[in-house]
């Protein structure tokens, strides 16, 4: 099958009126085919704009697109087809608390005050792969990027559920002293709109937010989300963020499992976060066990929330923001890190968790220690 046959193969693949369509990822064997069916399509697409909304994935060379299940026989030597899965935000149910300002518990916890005399993590870019955030919350408003709209390529990334103000809010608010103060005060969120008011998004939107990531020299991606199935396709997109060096931290799930977490943390290029409560335990409802890298408070977090208001929300989604900050504050000191070198120097300066069960091979995060280990480790 050439460039212009599997196009055709494309066209009755994807008919508008099939109802048992689904939304598929469809990868390429060799990038130069990559190449000129993308060039061929969007040719194609200007006399038929049902073409539009197959949607190119350069980072790892794929197409998105819904696809009816029983579909003309394809060339396996040159495409093959993977189901685009959808993925949900990792955090349990909201509650409101009355409005809060100051220095959150969580922040606290992690010792991230004690460490602004040195580092505010000033200059670093992170890219919140979420469901938007709140533009006009007065904690957020020195702390944003115009970020990018996946569902919506022509407006802003507003939130319409809350969960990314959440998260922006623990990584960088500044406020005081009004207002809530970040893990990084000075670093600047860039969110990435991927995830619906439901808090849903497919695999190859996630995919199109790493892709921008990468491009636009993202140096951390938080990604508060999780799915049970492998999915190659994150894979690739994952390892290829992490080759062009961005740290990527990952939420581990929130079903209380022992021995499995979700991806994409289950993958080895992210830094896998658990959850930890006031007391330094293991939250109820954390993923644990040897696939975690590093806990952090999790549970009963207060941060920013939609129309200038505070949640409180509990989950892994909320002990990861506390770890992106960290990297944040990190990375600011010692820009020339690789994501190697950060996931390394976490494990080597964590705090020992409480609890007679706790594993001893991993901890929660410690700034302080963090940073006098890569204080350490950058001495002559």
């Amino acid at each position: 099958m050439d460039s212009t046959a599997f196009i055709h193969w494309l066209q009755a693949a994807t008919v508008e009126e099939n109802h048992t369509a689904r939304q598929k990822i469809i990868h390429f064997h060799d990038p130069a085919v990559y190449e000129q069916c993308t060039r061929i399509l969007s040719e194609s697409a200007k006399s038929n704009p049902q073409l539009y909304q197959i949607k190119p994935m350069p980072l790892i060379q794929a197409l998105s697109c819904r696809m009816a299940d029983h579909t003309p026989e394809l060339d396996s030597s040159m495409i093959w087809v993977e189901e685009d899965e959808e993925v949900t935000v990792h955090s349990s149910v909201k509650k409101t608390p009355q409005p809060a300002g100051g220095i959150p518990w969580g922040v606290q916890q992690v010792k991230a005050p004690a460490a602004w005399s040195k580092t505010t993590g000033h200059r670093i870019r992170i890219g919140v792969i979420d469901t938007g955030v709140d533009f006009s919350h007065p904690d957020l408003r020195q702390s944003l990027t115009r970020g990018i709209n996946l569902l919506n390529r022509s407006t802003l990334p507003h939130d319409d559920n809350g969960h990314g103000t959440h998260i922006a809010g623990t990584i960088a608010a500044a406020n005081q002293p009004k207002g809530m103060i970040g893990v990084a005060p000075r670093s600047t969120i860039s969110p990435v709109k991927a995830f619906d008011h439901n808090g849903s998004a497919y695999v190859s939107d996630i995919i199109l937010g790493i892709d921008w990531c990468v491009r636009n020299r993202i140096h951390i991606i938080n990604m508060s989300f999780g799915m049970k199935s492998r999915s190659k396709a994150l894979l690739n997109a994952v390892a290829n963020a992490y080759h062009s060096g961005v740290i990527i931290v990952a939420s581990s799930g929130n079903d209380s499992k022992r021995k499995a977490i979700d991806y994409p943390a289950r993958y080895s290029q992210t830094i896998s976060v658990g959850a930890t409560n006031r007391l330094r335990r293991i939250a109820p409802f954390s993923n644990r066990g040897s696939h975690i890298d590093i806990y952090a408070p999790g549970d009963r977090i207060v941060s920013a929330w939609l129309r200038g208001k505070y949640h409180e929300m509990s989950g892994t989604s909320m002990a990861t923001s506390h770890v992106s900050g960290a990297v944040a504050l990190l990375l600011a000191r010692y820009p020339e890190l690789g994501p190697s070198e950060i996931k390394l120097i976490l494990k080597q300066a964590m705090q020992p968790l409480r609890g007679s069960k706790a594993p001893k091979v991993t901890g929660e995060l410690d700034i302080m220690k963090m940073l006098r280990a890569a204080d350490h480790s950058a001495r002559p």
